[in-house]
């Protein structure tokens, strides 16, 4: 199988939240290239961006986990076919 690079946001809205999220991104480690969070201390929020590389349906399997997170948002961005 081919595989994508792509980047994903994540937006942590209650740090409660955040035990749940790091099973998925541990679970789902083979994928991530680099991660870079940030805190909003003053806004109560954290933004998390992963840099991943896999099979399309594998990065689609992570990214549907971490959006079934209450409290939690997501948005990838895959780029298409390594040749």
């Amino acid at each position: 199988m081919a595989k994508h690079i792509g980047i994903v946001g994540i937006i942590v809205e209650d740090r409660s939240a955040s035990t749940e999220l790091h099973a998925v991104l541990h679970k789902h480690s083979d994928l991530i290239v680099g991660r870079q969070g940030i805190p909003f201390r003053n806004k109560e929020l954290s933004v998390i961006s992963l840099i991943v590389e896999g099979e399309a349906e594998q990065i689609a399997l992570m990214t549907d986990e971490i959006g079934r997170i209450d409290h939690i948002s997501s948005k990838a961005v895959i780029r298409g076919e390594e040749e």
